[in-house]
């Protein structure tokens, strides 16, 4: 039994990424893939018949696809994702089907935050936009420096507490926000309440997950007492802030610029190319182009680092439950 293949159905599959890391652990998991390079739908599931365990992304796991799934044998679905909003995981426990998460290098997100930041603060995008044109005047595009301003970190978690420790090298004033404070945060940040963090920010970061408790916590009521032109950066979840609510702050200066590495309604468009057709998320198309506005393809995630720690802790997770021991990323209904 200890010889026996682990076999893995390998959903969204990219050899130029991923691929290499897949192919990295194989031996050391005793693993072998069924390589489906499309995202799971009901007519892909069944491809993934006599496999222990699925290996997915950022696509819509449904009722439909996990009870095919179970009826072909699988036993455990890995999400290569911090997040597994995206998961069913309520169906999948009526079906018997485990599932897990992954963590990756909090280095990726956090350096990648603290660089959207200064982006914001000193005007990048139209910087950009005008050498690209040869434009190389100076009207407009005048910054600030972050340390003359104060941060807000709303999440402090283990990403969170990464940018908080890489802004204290600026000299900025830090406030954090958690319902669960870490006294490793303290020598660096002031815990306050959400409230107090909205009202004094310059700046305001999240890092926080999908759940009831962080839907739409930047609202028109939200919005309404932070500072006029504050700076917005999202790299966590798109459903933390209210797009159409933030839409119109940009339109009215209350917020002066965001930085958003991921929206609301993003499943399905990000990670294909899609320059050539109407991507079908109006709100997402006006924000691309607002001079103030950072709109990036939810890779803040994306280094080397990061990319294989998702794949293995994906592929040792299904190993694991495979053997009928628990996961330690295991997701709990």
């Amino acid at each position: 039994m200890q010889n026996q293949k682990l076999r893995i159905a390998v959903y969204n599959y990219r050899d130029y990424d991923e691929g290499i890391y897949f192919e990295k652990f194989r031996d050391a998991y005793n693993a072998e893939y069924v390589i489906i390079r499309e995202p799971p739908t009901e007519q892909t599931a069944a491809l993934a018949a006599n496999c222990q365990g699925v290996s997915v992304i950022t696509t819509a796991i449904t009722e439909p696809i996990i009870r095919i799934w179970k009826e072909a044998g699988v036993q455990h679905i890995s999400t290569r994702t911090i997040g597994y909003d995206h998961v069913d995981v309520e169906a999948a426990a009526r079906y018997g089907i485990t599932v897990s998460n992954v963590s990756y290098s909090t280095g990726s997100v956090a350096d990648y935050t603290v660089m959207l930041i200064l982006m914001a603060l000193r005007k990048m995008k139209m910087i950009m936009r005008r050498a690209d044109a040869m434009d190389y005047s100076l009207p407009g595009s005048i910054g600030r420096q972050i340390g003359d301003l104060t941060v807000g970190v709303v999440g402090t978690g283990r990403i969170g507490q990464h940018v908080i420790r890489n802004l204290s090298g600026f000299g900025c004033r830090i406030l954090a926000s958690d319902p669960f404070e870490q006294e490793c945060v303290r020598q660096y940040a002031s815990y306050v309440d959400r409230e107090t963090l909205f009202r004094e920010s310059d700046v305001i970061t999240f890092h926080v997950p999908a759940i009831p408790d962080t839907y739409h916590i930047v609202n028109r009521d939200s919005l309404e007492i932070m500072k006029d032109g504050v700076v917005l950066v999202n790299t966590a979840r798109g459903s933390v802030i209210d797009t159409a609510a933030l839409l119109d702050a940009l339109e009215s200066g209350k917020v002066g610029a965001a930085a958003l590495d991921v929206i609301e309604n993003e499943l399905g468009i990000f990670y294909g190319d899609y320059k050539y057709e109407v991507i079908g998320h109006r709100e997402m198309s006006i924000l691309k182009d607002l001079p103030n506005v950072l709109m990036l393809p939810h890779m803040a995630f994306y280094t080397e680092n990061a990319v294989s720690d998702m794949v293995e802790h994906s592929i040792a997770s299904i190993a694991m439950e495979a053997r009928g021991e628990r996961s330690p990323k295991r997701v709990d209904v």
